[in-house]
């Protein structure tokens, strides 16, 4: 059977509070905070992009890994809607910087905020028929939003990283499932660099629609039901969201508590559910299932069940808990210096 074998996160010190982008823009902050359940967003420096976060994380899942050789490596996948470059791969670069061997499959994922899930379903598939002995699946964003748009109170930074393999796994893959339609609730044309959004369309016909339905079928495929988990990791725009599509569906608020990040961390957009299963991982016990399901725009949603094995307890302290990340030696800055780091503030040529 298929799983995780080495896992790892990696997330920006710096932070903006929704307090300093509402006073700019005359927002009412209190309705981020309270109907949105948005405090604050992590806010990448001018040296971080998605490869730097992609090799972050990839190097803490190796520490997990049990020492995985990264020439055993055979396929790095990194998930992500702000790859650096428009023509030139990211995998090439974390494949190099970790110490993987030429001979790899490298690409890049793009299904807005799944590109990270579809990576890891990818890299499961490779693992699981038995093409290739590890596969390493990153996703990692660094999301953009409009000056004063909504998405600006949300759009954050951040990466998770999962070595698949078939020995020594610390979370057994048990079911899977996706569900798709053409729903374009979110996009971004070529040149455009701030994304756009259908508005409502993006709530009960996109987020809701697609992640009831994986849920519910992967729910079915299984056989179990809400209760059998222990924990549960969705896709998280908001803090409302997750909360609302896990109570719709049976779950409960200690079951979605350690990977709920969006509160604190901000959207994340391919790395939400992702680094949301790190940091349920890092406090997971051997037997329990997790849950996980992911959304993206366009749209669509990738469901996962996960069964942790005796060995999380051997690896779990082995690189830091992303709780950590989320919490310590955290930097607050002010709109200014958020503009400049995001390069909100163009010249004219």
């Amino acid at each position: 059977m298929a799983g995780i074998v080495g896992y790892g996160a990696h997330l920006p010190r710096h932070r903006i509070k929704v307090e300093e982008i509402a006073k700019v823009w005359g927002a009412d902050a209190p309705s981020y905070k309270k109907g949105l359940m948005l405090r604050e967003k992590s806010v990448p420096p001018p040296d971080m992009d998605t490869i730097t976060l992609a090799v972050e994380a990839a190097k803490n899942a190796l520490k997990r890994s049990g020492g995985v050789n990264p020439v055993d490596i055979g396929a790095i996948y990194i998930g992500s809607e702000s790859h650096p470059y428009a023509v030139k791969p990211s995998g090439t670069v974390v494949a190099e910087a970790i110490g993987a061997t030429p001979d790899i499959h490298c690409a890049d994922f793009e299904f807005a905020c799944k590109a990270g899930s579809e990576a890891m379903f990818v890299a499961l598939s490779h693992v699981d028929s038995g093409y290739m002995k590890y596969a390493l699946a990153i996703a990692a964003d660094t999301s953009q939003g409009a000056p004063s748009d909504a998405l600006e109170f949300s759009a954050a930074a951040g990466a998770g990283a999962f070595i698949m393999g078939k020995d020594n796994l610390i979370a057994e893959c048990l079911f899977t499932h996706s569900y798709m339609t053409d729903m374009p609730d979110f996009w971004r044309r070529e040149h455009q660099f701030y994304p756009q959004h259908g508005g409502r369309f993006t709530g009960e016909e996109a987020y809701f629609a697609h992640t009831k339905g994986a849920s519910k079928a992967l729910l079915k495929k299984s056989g179990l039901k809400p209760s059998d988990f222990t924990y549960a990791v969705f896709h998280q725009p908001n803090g409302k969201f997750p909360q609302r599509v896990a109570f719709e569906l049976g779950f409960t608020q200690e079951q979605i508590d350690p990977g709920w990040l969006a509160p604190r961390l901000g959207n994340t957009y391919s790395g939400a559910s992702p680094i949301g299963l790190t940091a349920t991982l890092d406090v997971s016990k051997p037997g329990d299932l997790i849950f996980m399901c992911s959304y993206g725009s366009g749209a669509g949603s990738d469901g996962f069940v996960w069964k942790v094995t005796q060995r999380i307890d051997e690896v779990r302290d082995k690189a830091v808990r992303t709780h950590k990340l989320l919490d310590e030696n955290l930097i607050y800055v002010d709109y200014g210096t958020y503009a400049k780091f995001r390069r909100k503030i163009k010249m004219n040529e």
